[in-house]
């Protein structure tokens, strides 16, 4: 008969993602003519428990390259954007989220530019996309079975037999020390 113990462990308590998609705008130094790329570099994030959610504290470089004076000059945009996201996190049953949690926060889709446009003057707007998963650990109890008797033990038989042994000594010359430093 299997007794049941309690093992209190860590596991995963809540798991969720989500997909994010902004808009920002910036301001040029010059009259834009064209936008020639955009890109997002350096990002950077950590979760953080916030009451009953989860937040996300990150930031990353936008890298915008345009051209003014009617498309006889470029340059580059360079701009940070910080972001705070909160996730509504569904947590297994009985999940105590009181206690000691970690918060694992994953990109599942790093940040990427979509559409970039030039509004009126000096300002440029553009989207920017991205997905980020979240993972509560936590600790939880877990009831596993136990078997309260020992196994027995298995007896180990060497696989040499009686003929085998007997065969060794017939061939063995136990003069061959003695007969090999008389020849040499």
């Amino acid at each position: 008969m299997a007794a049941y113990k309690e093992i209190v462990t860590k596991a995963i308590v809540g798991k969720g993602k989500k997909r994010f998609k902004n808009t920002y705008t910036v301001e040029a130094d010059n009259a834009p003519t064209t936008i020639l790329g955009c890109w997002v570099i350096n990002h950077k994030f950590k979760g953080y428990k916030a009451g009953d959610k989860i937040g996300v504290n990150g930031s990353f470089d936008i890298n915008i390259w345009y051209s003014y004076d009617n498309d006889s000059k470029t340059t580059v945009i360079n701009h940070k954007i910080e972001y705070n996201d909160l996730f509504n996190v569904k947590t297994k049953e009985n999940a105590d989220l009181s206690g000691d949690t970690d918060i694992i926060v994953r990109s599942l889709k790093q940040p990427t530019c979509g559409e970039v446009n030039i509004k009126d003057g000096k300002n440029i707007s553009f989207n920017i996309e991205k997905e980020l998963g979240v993972e509560i650990v936590g600790e939880t109890k877990m009831k596993i079975a136990i078997e309260e008797d020992e196994e027995p033990w298995e007896e180990i038989v060497d696989e040499v037999d009686e003929e085998t042994l007997n065969e060794i000594d017939e061939t063995v010359d136990e003069n061959y020390i003695k007969s090999t430093d008389q020849e040499g």
